[in-house]
């Protein structure tokens, strides 16, 4: 991760420190065993082909949009109930396999969005090459995606942060 996008993914971690009130909880990595390299990969790739598919799907339809902006939260439901899946520490009783929570996947995840938040301010800073505005509507809609990936992550409920907004910039 470049250093950018871990001063953001810090920064963005101190201020919903600072919002809540007290230090975030860090989930425990699931105690059914490391997964293996490429489960891993596998586990990762699939975040990015949510991502990249739901974006995809968002720029096609522009639905899920309140005043112009997209709302992340309905753009991107495939990825979030991944992102909650891989955090699940409670089954049904009559569930035939056990919660094994993946965090460190969900860490990969949040990496992943604060380098293409990044990533989407730096082509916003660049050249007239192709259209700023889905440019400026695909970082906004990462930068909150980020947020709630965050929120999840840290067993954060969004009503506890009403106020927390980190609006990106293209700086």
């Amino acid at each position: 991760m470049n250093d950018r996008a871990t001063t953001l993914l810090q920064g963005r971690r101190e201020k919903l420190e600072r919002a809540l009130g007290c230090p975030l909880s860090v989930p425990e990595p699931a105690s059914g065993g490391e997964l293996s390299e490429s489960e891993r990969d596998h586990l990762r790739n699939a975040a990015t082909d949510l991502y990249v598919t739901e974006l995809a799907w968002e720029n096609i339809t522009d639905e899920e949009q309140v005043e112009g902006e997209p709302l992340a939260e309905l753009a991107f439901p495939g990825f979030l109930a991944f992102i909650q899946g891989l955090l699940l520490e409670k089954v049904m009783p009559d569930s035939l396999a056990p919660a094994n929570p993946r965090p460190e996947i969900a860490e990969d995840v949040v990496k992943f969005l604060a380098e293409r938040v990044v990533a989407l301010q730096d082509a916003m800073g660049g050249s007239d090459e192709g259209d700023t505005e889905q440019r400026a509507r695909d970082l906004a809609v990462t930068d909150r995606l980020l947020d709630l990936v965050l929120f999840r992550l840290h067993g954060v409920d969004p009503a506890d942060v009403e106020g927390f907004r980190d609006p990106a910039s293209a700086s």
